[in-house]
């Protein structure tokens, strides 16, 4: 399996044709396993993996997609009403993480107006007994999956922090998005939806928040964390016997648990799926920030008709070199959207310009799909959500080609990409 990358993805090809998949369905399993929709943006590593899997034909054949994906998924799929985004959640996301829809492991809410953090977190409920009022907390959607997500990685390590079996995946769904006060909702939860993408951390939450002391004190309980001897022991089976705090938080470091400052991070097998129908985004505002942390997928009305041509920028794959193409292109966005700020919503430049790290695939290339699903959105409907006029003229177009819709607007991706790259 000693062979250069290019080879690899030569090999690689082969053994999907003679399993008769079409592109469609190579991108979803390089997606569903890797997190990524392209051969190009795979490791060496994960070519490797993929190439043993592929190996054995027969045993793929026979299960269909023997593939579980090891990145979680932080999207939102977005599109006007009746396009069948819970659809594809329900009969593709699901199935391509490896879970049942009626497993333990899919847990699901809608958001709406008078949804609050407590109801995603978790908050106290009064309980009448005997004429007496009792406060019992009752978790939120939100920690009952973070909950369920810890739950599976324990039980699939030993004392000594192996991994005996792969970690079973937890989906955390979220209909109507924004129907919803999304940042009032998220709350500091906000925090852990940055994701590493380094390889020994990959998935896990960047950053780590404190929860309250009742948060903190159910999540444990629910996860199975006991103290003993007025905290001064923990256990936590089946990874650790009664012992001594720090001798337990070495034990479960790799959980990345703090006992002390109650601090937690969303763990790698945990995604979370949101639908938004864009008719809807003016319910509740989403701001920039919190539209930066996921991905996004558009699914279009027109789903026999609408096809959008291939890239024609980047390389093969139509990828941008993180370093080199995709920093040009931030670059040149930020400008021209400086050079139109007559036709920006508010007249505030700063907040609608973008950092490098919109997209942080570094030091991987950036994607087509991410282009046109996230940036093209963002430039869609937080940017230029007032006045066309200033993509019109970036993209070229004479009066008979049509910019109605961001369906329209998609499928100028290459004039938007090539333009942009060599804007003055």
């Amino acid at each position: 399996m000693d062979m250069l990358p290019d080879r690899k993805i030569t090999e690689i090809n082969l053994r999907f044709n003679k399993l008769g998949w079409d592109k469609e369905q190579r991108e979803e399993c390089c997606r569903a396993r890797y997190g990524e929709s392209h051969l190009t943006s795979l490791s060496n590593e994960e070519l490797v993996d993929l190439l043993c899997l592929l190996n054995n034909s027969n045993q793929i054949l026979e299960n269909k997609l023997d593939v579980v994906m090891k990145s979680p998924i932080q999207k939102i799929l977005f599109g006007c009403p009746g396009t069948g985004k819970s659809y594809k959640i329900e009969h593709t996301i699901i199935p391509g993480l490896g879970i049942k829809n009626t497993s333990s492991n899919v847990i699901k809410t809608v958001f709406h107006p008078e949804y609050t953090y407590g109801d995603f977190m978790g908050k106290l409920v009064p309980i009448t007994k005997d004429r007496r009022v009792e406060y019992n907390f009752h978790p939120g959607h939100f920690l009952r999956a973070l909950v369920q997500a810890y739950k599976n990685l324990i039980t699939a390590y030993d004392k000594q922090k192996n991994e005996i079996n792969n970690p079973q995946n937890v989906v955390l769904v979220i209909d109507e998005i924004n129907r919803g006060n999304s940042s009032a909702i998220f709350g500091t939860v906000f925090q852990l939806l940055d994701r590493e993408i380094k390889a020994e951390f990959k998935g896990w939450s960047s950053y780590s928040i404190s929860l309250t002391e009742i948060e903190f004190n159910q999540f444990s309980s629910m996860i199975g964390i006991k103290d003993y001897d007025n905290k001064n022991k923990y256990e936590l089976n089946p990874l650790t016997d009664p012992v001594l705090l720090k001798t337990f938080e070495e034990k479960i470091k790799f959980l990345n648990i703090d006992i002390k400052t109650m601090k937690i991070k969303i763990p790698s097998n945990l995604s979370i799926v949101a639908t938004m129908n864009t008719s809807d985004n003016s319910i509740y505002f989403m701001d920039n920030a919190f539209k930066r942390r996921w991905e996004w997928e558009y699914v279009d009305w027109d789903e026999d008709g609408f096809t959008i041509p291939k890239a024609n920028y980047g390389n093969p794959n139509g990828c941008l070199s993180w370093n080199v193409e995709w920093k040009r292109l931030v670059k040149n966005l930020n400008q021209f959207i400086k050079d139109n700020h007559n036709s920006i919503r508010g007249g505030r430049i700063e907040d609608m310009q973008i950092g490098y790290r919109f997209i942080n695939t570094d030091p991987e290339p950036v994607t087509e799909s991410q282009i046109q699903n996230k940036l093209m959105f963002f430039v869609w409907d937080s940017i230029f959500n007032r006045d066309k006029k200033p993509l019109r003229q970036l993209l070229k177009l004479n009066e008979q080609q049509p910019l109605v819709t961001f369906g329209d607007f998609i499928r100028y991706h290459n004039q938007f990409v090539s333009n942009l790259l060599n804007y003055q």
